[in-house]
């Protein structure tokens, strides 16, 4: 069966991972249709290897060459499955860009996904990490999802609930990891939509271009401008945007921080706790723009891990886990890494 496939043996993933690291799978499959991922559980080799399931490749860290199987999904399509009283259903292939399907689903007329505009990677992989910025995350909209079990050979259909999204985690980054391929996805867009401005950043930049009444459009090219800004281009650097995850702690712990700190960023959880801008923790230890080699701290963001050219995964992941030890050294905060790391 291995053979109907066109699987590559010594493949570089250099061009499949926005840190540009030039890690090699020891097999490589792009996917492009469910067929695909049929043929690979019926051949008992190709089962039987260890699995890497790539997107867009913007949320992965390779430290090391891969010996097994990696499953690149490539699979594409864009739709209106449907409505309701309050919404609309849209669909897309995992292999979609996301930045291309929001903008598909603001030029048909239905909002709802412009506060998530810009942000790096594919359909399918946006459920794994419940995607998430100014104020909004893909879990608001998400409606179901299909998906391929390589244990069993059969198609599952997910709801939100089966999903079990949380603050960047979801099932997929526990039970379901690396033996679920997402197919696609379903979202329902309000047909009452209201604009989302929580996020004071959002709404000054809106107020700067002299948008009061801002359209879903509006939103999203208010964050398109930020995003920019803001976050280098994987195409010139090396990196897969922010590398840690924003912190929640207890009241008690942000207030001991805030009596020492009088300037730190928290956020209101509705659990009673507190989210911590992991980025100013950083920057107050001192790493914002800090290179060790090829490897560092992009100088404008305090999030970002960057690859300056050259940098080995290894390099990388050292400079991250630098970096963690150091937060938790000054502030007694864990942080804890957005990316895969393989």
């Amino acid at each position: 069966m291995a053979s109907q496939l066109d699987i590559q043996p010594d493949c570089s993933l250099r061009a499949l991972n926005t840190f540009g690291i030039d890690a090699k799978a020891a097999h490589y499959l792009e996917v492009s249709d469910v067929g695909q991922l049929h043929a690979v559980y019926l051949d008992p080799s190709l089962r039987a290897m260890p699995r890497l399931i790539i997107g867009g490749g913007s949320n992965l860290l390779l430290t090391k060459d891969f010996p097994g199987l990696v499953l690149h999904i490539a699979t594409l399509g864009m739709a209106v499955t449907g409505e309701d009283e309050q919404h609309v259903f849209v669909a897309a292939k995992a292999g979609e860009n996301w930045h291309r399907f929001v903008q598909w689903t603001l030029a048909q007329g239905f909002p709802g996904l412009e506060n998530l505009s810009l942000i790096p990677g594919s359909v399918g992989a946006s459920p794994i990490q419940n995607i998430g910025a100014y104020g909004s995350e893909l879990a608001d909209y998400f409606h179901a999802c299909d998906l391929f079990d390589l244990r069993t050979g059969e198609i599952q259909s997910l709801t939100k609930q089966d999903c079990r999204f949380a603050y960047r985690d979801s099932v997929f980054k526990h039970e379901l990891r690396d033996c679920a391929v997402i197919i696609n996805v379903t979202f329902a867009l309000p047909k009452r939509w209201q604009a989302n401005l929580r996020y004071s950043e959002l709404a000054n930049e809106l107020s700067t271009r002299g948008i009061h009444a801002p359209t879903a459009s509006d939103i999203s090219q208010a964050v398109i401008a930020i995003r920019t800004r803001k976050l280098p281009d994987p195409a010139k650097i090396g990196n897969a945007g922010s590398f840690f995850k924003n912190p929640v702690v207890t009241a008690e712990q942000r207030d001991a921080l805030l009596a020492q700190y009088p300037s730190l960023v928290s956020y209101p959880q509705a659990n009673g706790g507190f989210k911590l801008a992991a980025g100013w923790l950083i920057e107050h230890c001192g790493w914002r723009g800090k290179t060790i080699g090829a490897a560092g701290i992009h100088s404008q963001h305090a999030l970002v891990l960057v690859n300056h050219g050259g940098a080995s995964g290894a390099d990388l992941l050292r400079v991250a886990n630098q970096v963690r030890d150091d937060v938790l050294m000054k502030f007694g905060v864990v942080l804890e890494a957005e990316p895969l790391i393989v």
